[in-house]
């Protein structure tokens, strides 16, 4: 059983978020890293109830007092949009007001930069992580609590997941496939192969080709082509996205489990504006139950399970806690947990 720490929505977020940390560093013994990522969402554009950048002040305030460095993170997207690449989502980031403390995407320019993590799970031998989070030795997690198409919910696993996942991976959850190249849209201009770490990519006047058995599926010839030549589609994909959604929810707990291994993480959920949807989603929405509050814990499934009973408890009812029931079993956390309030 692990604990879960919570206060109630009511109180300043600020001082909140604070109240909790310290309760998870005294009550746990946790020891604070000199360097600390503070993973976060920027919420894509349009999108008007991802956490806002205020919601953070009191964590940096904490962790600067103490002499930490630290840093907002996040990692590029599969899908169009302002996240796609580091260059536009630095720029989004901005808009956003992430201003105070430094801004790193974790995974490059083009989402390129993975550490290859050994995890010998069911469906993946090893994970395709953020070289900078991977890196990391402790990681702080910031979500916010809300629902998810395909996940069902999102929470700390799948801000693990999907969200510290280098382009690669989040390739690998999601489609299961490895880029190809059209060369009818091809113009050969090379500059695929200039960002393929493992040369995996052939460029003559004529024709450009990956050799899949040298593709590590990055992401990277993808992100950077600009006439759209690269493509992640597939049927097999197309039919694991739609189909296989507990395929793809395991996938995420496998990939959290190797951003959380080996790592003295904590984890702050924010159950506040509680959306049907992701922030990943460039539209408004509105919230489908009243704000909760804001949970602490140093377990990832724990506090998404304290989340989703909570939820539950005010009126919404997420789908997706299998994935939990599968994180137990592989050992990324316990669903038994004790509530402490603060």
């Amino acid at each position: 059983m692990s604990n879960v720490y919570f206060i109630p929505a009511g109180t300043c977020a600020k001082e909140a978020s604070v109240r909790l940390l310290q309760a998870v560093l005294e009550r746990e013994q946790v020891t604070l890293a000199d360097q600390i990522p503070i993973k976060v969402h920027f919420g894509e554009k349009g999108n008007r109830t991802y956490l806002k950048p205020e919601m953070y002040d009191g964590l940096i305030d904490f962790l600067q007092g103490h002499g930490i460095d630290c840093r907002f993170s996040e990692t590029s997207v599969l899908y169009g949009g302002e996240r796609f690449s580091r260059e536009k989502h630095l720029k989004l980031a901005e808009a956003h007001g992430f201003t105070r403390i430094p801004v790193k995407i974790e995974d490059g320019a083009n989402g390129e930069e993975a550490a290859d993590v050994k995890v010998g799970l069911k469906h993946f031998q090893s994970c395709a992580v953020a070289k900078g989070l991977a890196e990391a030795e402790q990681i702080l997690v910031c979500s916010h609590f809300k629902g998810h198409k395909l996940a069902g919910f999102g929470g700390a696993v799948k801000q693990l997941s999907m969200g510290c996942a280098a382009k690669g991976g989040k390739m690998a959850m999601h489609l299961s496939v490895k880029p190809k190249i059209f060369n009818l849209f091809c113009k050969h201009c090379g500059l695929c192969a200039t960002r393929c770490q493992v040369k995996a990519i052939t460029v003559t006047r004529k024709k450009a080709v990956i050799d899949h058995e040298k593709c590590i599926g990055c992401g990277a010839c993808f992100s950077i082509c600009r006439h759209h030549a690269v493509s992640i589609l597939s049927w097999a994909g197309l039919k694991n996205m739609l189909f296989g959604a507990n395929n793809f929810r395991e996938k995420l707990v496998e990939y959290a489990y190797a951003a959380h291994r080996g790592k003295k993480n904590i984890y702050l959920n924010f159950a506040m504006s509680v959306t049907r949807g992701c922030d990943c989603e460039p539209l408004p929405m509105r919230a489908c139950i009243p704000d909760i509050g804001i949970f602490a814990s140093t377990d990832p499934v724990a506090i998404d399970q304290a989340c989703l009973d909570a939820a539950e408890k005010a009126g919404k009812k997420f789908k997706g806690s299998e994935q939990l029931a599968y994180a137990e079993k592989i050992g990324l956390g316990s669903r038994k947990y004790e509530l402490i309030e603060i």
